[in-house]
């Protein structure tokens, strides 16, 4: 007879707190439900009732909640007793998460709760409003003095911008990313008065927020598409304004597309978070405008683009879930026989839930330090994974931490007080003294607004613009633009291949580098374990998942490694790792700066400080301590998860600057301890020259995965399975794949493997242990099984299924 299910009822207030709203939150550093009006059916609080229910193997794990799961770009858990079980299936209606676990101690757990990026939030109470919090100045970046932007991004052009729209329907497009439900077209459209010619085209691409409100309730919904009776459309795509105008004022078109009906449906009912489903929205908008610049299609669009626009030079910008999207976007576009021309993406506080790369184009990831939602800083994955994904990648690529800036007020149709829907700040802690409204070094809503401005607007112009006065935001050199205001922006930055010369790229340890003194020196990935099949220890020792976005486990790349760095230490300043130079690179004379990323390590105490000796070939040297041009190893701030961050911070040092050797005839690199004691993360050491770059479009091949069924057996055995290439490469293919395991008694583990795909080769062949049985099951089990992180090609069809049958008698 089987085991009575067991209930609980209990006053969930962090769950339940959170699952009364419906804008797109995240907890803060003590992880306090988000802020925000109720969902349209519940009030703003109430208890939750779960269940653990015993299935073959396992248990099922429900959370039944009062009130709908609040719509958050990041992804919904269910945790037992604070510790999470992993993503959660979510109900149409966002009233039920549910998780079938192995995990015999759910069964007396004393609590079940909503986590989100692997943490539980706590039962804070939260202000939402329709006005946002005015915070005290922020005190002054902490090392050196920035150096103004010789051209300010956000200063309008000559141009008269001209609003209008098109809208053809809620219902106007299929989405095979959502199982063939129906979304809208929908855009709002920036242009320039009287720019003669073709303009560069710019596509903007909102992210995960409710779909539809209510204005008389002041409630939201997203569970249904196109809105209910009484509800009206939540215009996210409307929420740009400042960027868009400015661009539009230097004779660039933009559009700001609408993704609800995406919204509305992507948690339930697509296999990959929406991704696809936003790709497809992003390339039907682009089919559509290139018909109305021919003066084909829908009367509207040829009266708005007619010979206006230059399908060869367009930058996608999504915010968010539509980061991903238009990451999506770009990759689809590049599989396609006559792509159009890409040439700029940029992520804006994004999610990266399978770790797909984007080589090949000029790219700048915006990650906003307060970001109470991404708490994780997940879209970092986008800059790591690409910087050395295709081999001679004429591409420039970017990082920028926003210190001070939210998930939210970016987006002015998100942000309280400006917004005609209910809105709030997604950081909830309003007494945290890092990210609270009333913290220091907090931006107004205002602030962030034209931080957005300049550097969304910045890149456009800077790499389909090539102002190149605008280099210095990017590049990590420290320029700043005076409309920036107060806010302190890090970036971090690649040169394309052509530009660069990588001396060590510290991914691994080579050979020819010299460990001596006190020193040890580790190449490290990933964290918390995950990625046994590496041979690499974790990095982030004693970090959470939220405070080291280059390590982050991705929610459909569990066990994949990430990031591999060095970690250095050293017990007194004799530690030193040494790194020379082959004699063909020894002159570096054509290069501006010498470059690396820094970060301290999270368990070191006090000052810790490194020396940079460069020597030449005669002996001579020149030593630069990184805390007088960096500061890379002072802590970022913060005390409670999911502060502070952990974040590889740029070291520059102009060759100008090296009087005491010849830049003819470098034959080494010494980094040394040059306090006492320490440890770091070190990374991409090489010898650059920053230039915006180029975009590649379709220059590599996709590598897709196959499904496959197979029958279980009845003991160990494996499932054959495919990745496949759509042209052949030159150069052997690597990439990652996940089978991710769900189900109580799974005959598939969660676990990651490389496949190499050999040169001249289309596919290769791997294995998937799968262990059989006698027992009988009900019905076929399904497995999702995910391609992502490649070498030298890019992700075409990234998720597939392996179905194992019950081949055992009833």
């Amino acid at each position: 007879m089987r085991s009575p299910v067991r209930v609980w009822t209990k006053a969930l207030a962090a769950a339940v707190t959170a699952a009364a709203l419906s804008t797109p939150l995240l907890a803060g550093p003590a992880h306090a439900a988000p802020p925000g009006p109720p969902g349209p059916t519940a009030s703003t609080g109430g208890d939750g009732t779960w269940t653990v229910e015993p299935v073959g193997g396992g248990h099922r794990v429900t959370l039944h909640l009062n009130t709908p799961l609040p719509v958050r770009d990041a992804v919904p858990e269910l945790a037992a007793d604070g510790r999470s079980l992993g993503p959660a299936e979510e109900s149409p209606d966002g009233m039920t998460l549910t998780v079938v676990t192995p995990d015999p101690a759910v069964v007396t757990a004393s609590s079940v709760d909503v986590a989100w990026n692997g943490e539980v939030p706590e039962a804070t109470a939260a202000v939402t409003g329709r006005a946002a919090p005015t915070p005290a100045p922020a005190p002054a970046k902490t090392h050196g003095k920035p150096a103004p932007a010789p051209v300010d991004p956000a200063a309008p052009g000559s141009y008269v911008v001209t609003h209008d729209e098109y809208d053809l329907g809620d219902t106007a497009i299929t989405l095979e990313g959502l199982g063939g439900r129906q979304a809208e077209i929908r855009a709002k459209v920036y242009l320039p008065e009287g720019a003669r010619g073709r303009r560069p085209l710019v596509v903007f691409l909102h992210g995960r927020h409710s779909a539809c409100y209510n204005p008389t309730a002041w409630t939201t919904s997203n569970t249904q598409w196109p809105c209910p009776a009484g509800q009206q459309p939540i215009a996210s795509y409307q929420g740009y304004d400042g960027p868009a105008d400015v661009l539009a004022s230097h004779g660039y078109v933009v559009v700001s597309v609408s993704a609800n009906g995406v919204n509305a449906a992507d948690n339930p009912y697509s296999e990959d978070r929406g991704a696809l489903a936003r790709g497809e929205v992003v390339m039907r908008h682009l089919d559509l405008l290139a018909d109305a610049d021919k003066g084909v299609g829908d009367a509207k669009l040829v009266s708005l683009f007619k010979g206006r626009l230059d399908m060869s030079d367009i930058g996608l910008m999504g915010h968010s879930r539509g980061g991903e999207g238009v990451v999506k976007a770009a990759l689809m576009n590049a599989g396609r026989a006559r792509p159009y021309g890409i040439r700029a993406v940029l992520p804006l506080a994004p999610t990266d839930f399978a770790r797909a790369t984007l080589p090949g184009t000029p790219m700048a990831v915006i990650l906003p330090y307060c970001d109470g939602d991404v708490s994780n800083q997940q879209g970092q994955h986008f800059y790591d994974d690409s910087r050395y994904a295709a081999d001679g990648d004429p591409a420039f690529r970017s990082s920028l931490m926003v210190m001070g800036a939210d998930h939210n007020f970016f987006n002015t149709e998100w942000t309280p007080g400006v917004a005609h829907a209910p809105a709030s700040d997604d950081w909830s802690n309003r007494n945290d003294p890092v990210c609270g409204g009333t913290a220091p070094s907090r931006l107004t809503a205002a602030e962030q607004y034209a931080v957005g401005t300049a550097y969304i607007a910045g890149f456009f112009r800077l790499v389909q613009g090539g102002e190149q006065g605008l280099l210095p935001l990017f590049d990590g050199s420290g320029g700043t633009p005076a409309s920036a205001g107060r806010a302190v922006v890090h970036a971090v930055a690649q040169a394309p291949a052509g530009r660069r010369l990588d001396v060590a790229p510290f991914t691994s340890l080579a050979p020819s580098t010299r460990v001596s003194g006190s020193a040890t020196a580790v190449v490290c990935a990933g964290m918390l374990g995950r990625s046994p099949q590496s041979g690499l220890p974790s990095c982030a020792s004693t970090l959470t998942t939220s405070q080291a976005p280059s390590w982050t486990p991705a929610t459909y790349a569990n066990n994949v490694a990430s990031t591999p760095v060095l970690r250095f230490s050293w017990g007194d300043p004799t530690g030193t790792v040494t790194v020379p130079l082959d004699k063909p690179d020894q002159n570096v004379s054509r290069y501006d700066a010498l470059t690396f990323r820094a970060a301290r390590d999270e368990t070191a105490t006090g000052d810790v400080d490194l020396a940079l000796e460069i020597v030449d070939k005669r002996g001579a040297s020149q030593t630069v301590r990184v805390s007088e041009v960096s500061d890379a190893l002072t802590a970022f701030p913060g005390t409670v998860s999911p502060l502070p961050k952990t974040w590889l911070r740029t070291v520059r040092v102009p060759l100008s600057s090296l009087t005491g050797v010849k830049p003819q005839q470098i034959g080494e690199i010494r980094i040394s301890g040059a306090s006492r004691k320490g440890a770091v993360y070190l990374a991409d050491l090489a010898f650059t020259t920053m230039t915006a770059g180029e975009a590649r479009t379709g220059g590599l091949p996709q590598v897709s995965v196959e499904g496959a069924t197979v029958d279980e057996g009845d003991g160990p055995g494996t499932a054959t399975m495919t990745v496949r290439l759509s042209d052949e490469s030159a150069v052997p293919v690597t990439v990652q794949i996940q089978t991710i395991a769900t189900g109580a008694a799974p005959v598939v583990a969660s676990v990651a493997q490389e496949v190499v795909i050999p040169a001249r080769s289309l596919e290769a062949s791997f294995q998937v242990p799968v262990n059989g049985d006698t027992a009988v099951a009900s019905a076929p089990q399904s497995y999702q099984v995910v391609a992502s992180v490649p070498v030298n090609a890019t992700i075409g069809g990234g998720f597939t299924r392996l179905v194992v049958n019950d081949d055992d008698a009833s």
